[in-house]
């Protein structure tokens, strides 16, 4: 089983705002996953052509199964606000994606505490502070069918501030508690690998750089398990977005490899 998880910018390149919808498939296909994760997805935004992208996605790799769930609904600037869940397929919206060739049984939405107020934060080049507000949070879970037995992935963006990804990430490990296991659990987390795993309590089957994509320096996007899983892994730079696609190759076996009872608290 490839699982691949990638921030797709939007579809955007790393350098400018274009979006071409034939250079995001081809780059889907090229990676040739069996479940696919997705960040920062476009939705019917005129920013991106008002393409659907996880349509295109599914279309690329031949997933039975996708599921777009958005963060932000509207379009970005006075429309732009955060998404209740009650959107409809035609709406306009920005969130993430879980996308999968093998069977999906059932499908968990997980809203994420967003930061109730404007934060301070400091960027290179500038002297003092800049009040940023970040935007909302969701995760996505599907339940899959494999020939092993179940199994459960799981898809997030979390916020990019530090003290509070934590408590997002808790939150968001107390919620998949009782999901099957193996569970994996994918996506941009904002945090460094070594921290990912200590408040996940989740076992990182990659290990790699993957931002910024030209040149990466740190490790944004995760692959992690519970149970531990032999895997092999690579970070590839693709034609668009600033990040690079994460890829894990899981053994067939590994799959039903040690089913553990569902842990019911998280690693804090």
């Amino acid at each position: 089983m490839r699982i691949v998880t990638f921030n797709i910018l939007g579809g955007r390149t790393q350098h400018d705002a274009e979006v071409d919808v034939a250079v995001l498939q081809q780059a889907i296909a090229h990676l040739d996953p069996d479940v696919l994760a997705l960040q920062e997805v476009d939705h019917l935004l005129q920013r991106s052509g008002h393409a659907d992208l996880t349509a295109l996605a599914a279309e690329a790799m031949g997933a039975t199964d996708h599921r777009f769930v958005a963060a932000l609904a509207g379009s970005p600037g006075a429309t732009w606000t955060a998404a209740t869940g009650d959107e409809q397929p035609h709406d306009a919206a920005y969130g993430i994606a879980l996308l999968s060739r093998l069977p999906v049984t059932g499908w968990q939405v997980i809203r994420l505490p967003a930061v109730p107020a404007p934060v301070p934060m400091r960027f290179p080049g500038r002297l003092g502070p800049t009040w940023v507000r970040d935007e909302p949070r969701v995760a996505v879970s599907a339940s899959l069918t494999t020939a092993e037995g179940p199994f459960t992935v799981t898809t997030t963006h979390l916020s990019f501030i530090r003290w509070w990804n934590r408590r997002q990430l808790v939150r968001l490990m107390r919620s998949l508690s009782g999901a099957s296991r193996p569970l994996v659990l994918t996506g941009d987390l904002n945090m460094g690998l070594p921290r990912a795993a200590r408040i996940s309590g989740l076992t990182p089957l990659a290990e790699h750089p993957t931002f910024p994509a030209d040149r990466p320096r740190e490790q944004l996007d995760h692959v992690l398990a519970d149970p531990p899983l032999a895997a092999r892994s690579t970070a590839r730079r693709m034609a668009l977005s600033d990040h690079r696609a994460l890829i894990v190759d899981l053994e067939p076996a590994e799959v039903s490899r040690r089913r553990p009872a569902p842990r019911r608290t998280p690693a804090g």
